[in-house]
């Protein structure tokens, strides 16, 4: 099978969409595929253009099989919203031109965001005449406007027709969880148009390991400490400021220590936080390199979920699955409706408290402290819902079974299937 991985983020970016995406293109390798990826040249978290890849239209990349085609981006370390228009609309443009040069594929996959890939993944498929697959990671503009993201009347009716021709030309739509499900039917998206695939973790390389003779733990004097961890983007829908009011709260219990560990500028704003508040019980760390995340994991004993209370529902972050997979007990400050909150709730791994409420999120963390025996009996049950419910081979299953099953119903296979009898009988 040759498939085609649209995807705006991927290696070596190192959270959100662009680990999900390499695993995926290289774990499809690995069975026998040949796998290429468009993107962007890398930015993300920092939106700058990494080292290595400044001043370039476009670059061709092999790694571990996969050819990855990059292209430019306009990109602003502080977007406003023409900056983010800008961004979408140069990534639709520069990155045609290579998604059309190379082999002609069997599948697209298109991830969202960027919402906006749809536009060329359409036309590709249409000219290529093959299959293409909308991989919804969150669902846009809704969540956009939720959080205040896109306010302009004009914007919101663009996006939102956007996102209906997103839907109408995609062949299939492979969402992560039941909440994308029901928003889709809500919007008059078929059913049978609809695939759940959740997002997956490879539990073999993120697994339990002991907090003993640890690197992390050593190198930053947290030897004996009781460890909070949050680690991931620091952006609008988080609100990590509720975590250091918490931590603040409980400078009194010299075990606690918290560690955050982010992208620079929203460790910056943090860091003034931490300076308000009085939280000197917060050690704010930059991103760790990927070879290190389970020792850095293995080192915490309670992992956290942090959203905003407007954070739409359907939201899934995918570090819950790294965090069970990890074997660590969860504390989730999420909104209790969400889907996040049933997630971790079905994992009997970890506990909800309400959002933005760091008194409630300081006693969820002050029991854990107390009662090490339930911090055991959570990790265990994190570990074995990942292995049972997150593993990266059924991810890959589910892909695979569906693009097979795509490209058999596919018009260009028919096609080909009579033109070989027409041959034959001839």
């Amino acid at each position: 099978m040759r498939i085609l991985i649209y995807s705006y983020n991927y290696y070596p970016e190192p959270i959100g969409i662009a680990p999900l995406m390499t695993e995926l293109a290289e774990g499809l390798v690995k069975r026998g595929h040949q796998v290429r990826v468009v993107t962007a040249m890398p930015n993300y978290p920092e939106r700058r253009i990494y080292d290595g890849y400044k001043k370039k239209l476009y670059l061709t990349e092999y790694k571990n099989g996969v050819q990855i085609q990059r292209s430019y981006v306009w990109i602003r370390p502080q977007p406003n919203l023409l900056d983010r228009v800008l961004l979408d609309a140069s990534f639709v443009i520069t990155s045609f031109l290579p998604a059309l040069r190379g082999w002609r594929p069997d599948v697209i996959l298109a991830t969202s965001p960027s919402l906006p890939v749809c536009i060329p993944t359409a036309l590709l498929g249409w000219l290529q005449n093959c299959p293409v697959v909308l991989n919804l990671q969150d669902i846009l503009p809704e969540a956009a406007i939720h959080v205040g993201l896109i306010k302009n009347q004009l914007l919101v009716k663009a996006f939102t027709a956007l996102e209906k021709f997103a839907y109408h030309t995609a062949t299939k739509i492979s969402v992560i969880a039941d909440g994308f499900v029901e928003n889709l039917i809500d919007k008059d998206v078929k059913a049978n148009k609809i695939v759940q695939i959740p997002n997956w973790v490879d539990v073999n390389f993120i697994r339990p390991l002991p907090k003993e003779n640890n690197s992390f733990r050593s190198e930053h004097q947290l030897n004996d400490k009781f460890l909070v961890l949050y680690s991931g983007n620091i952006a609008l829908t988080q609100g990590l400021e509720t975590v250091v009011k918490a931590a603040s709260t409980l400078q009194h219990i010299p075990d606690i220590k918290f560690v955050i560990v982010g992208e620079a500028k929203g460790l910056q704003r943090l860091q003034q936080e931490c300076q308000n508040c009085g939280a000197d019980n917060v050690l704010l760390l930059p991103f760790q390199p990927r070879e290190q995340l389970p020792e850095m994991l293995a080192a915490a004993d309670v992992g956290l979920v942090v959203q905003k209370k407007n954070v739409i529902s359907f939201n899934m972050p995918s570090k819950i699955q790294v965090l069970l997979a990890s074997g660590k007990a969860l504390i989730a400050s999420v909104p209790d409706n969400g889907t996040a909150a049933r997630a971790i709730r079905q994992s009997g791994g970890g506990v909800v408290v309400p959002p933005e409420d760091p008194h409630a999120l300081a006693k969820a963390i002050l029991d854990l402290y107390q009662h090490p025996q339930k911090v055991k009996t959570l990790g265990y049950n994190s570990r074995q819902f990942a292995v049972e419910q997150y593993s990266f081979d059924q991810a890959l299953n589910h892909y695979e079974s569906l693009f097979y099953t795509m490209i058999a119903d596919s018009p260009a296979i028919e096609s080909a299937v009579v033109s070989k009898q027409e041959v034959k009988i001839s």
